[in-house]
């Protein structure tokens, strides 16, 4: 498994929204490229295809931008990942098993298999809004 720039720059940019967008008002992209620092084009293409997998909307027009089309502690990780084009599978033969001659009897591959997995259930599992939670800084004051 190799995250991409594209998925990670995804996680960030919908992090960001969150954060930004708390009270459900749209957030430009020109916003998101200057707060995270990432390309406003390479956004543009991130957040075509979050939009078309229904983790964003847009709003058109002078005060437009992104704002998410579900609440946040139902967007997960692999939700975005998989947005974003990512391949969550472990090693090659999760790929491609079919062209594999040896994929029944490959201890190994049983191995990477539970990993993908655990990969897959800790990223489903892992929502914007539980991130956003435990990274809150006014949270950690407030514990204080």
């Amino acid at each position: 498994m190799r995250i991409t720039t594209r998925g990670r720059y995804a996680l960030r940019a919908t992090l960001a929204l969150a954060k930004l967008g708390k009270d459900g008002s749209p957030v430009s992209i020109n916003t998101l490229s200057e707060t995270e620092a990432i390309s406003s084009v390479f956004l543009e293409q991130i957040f075509f295809r979050l939009r078309k997998a229904g983790i964003v909307s847009s709003v058109r027009g002078p005060g437009g931008g992104f704002s998410f089309a579900r609440p946040l502690n139902e967007l997960s990780v692999k939700a975005i990942l998989d947005a974003a084009g990512e391949d969550l599978g472990i090693t090659f033969c999760d790929r491609h098993a079919e062209t594999c001659g040896q994929i029944d009897s490959c201890i190994s591959h049983k191995i990477w298999g539970d990993l993908t997995e655990i990969v897959n259930t800790y990223f489903s599992g892992l929502t914007l809004a539980s991130i956003i939670e435990k990274n809150d800084p006014a949270e950690e004051n407030e514990a204080s």
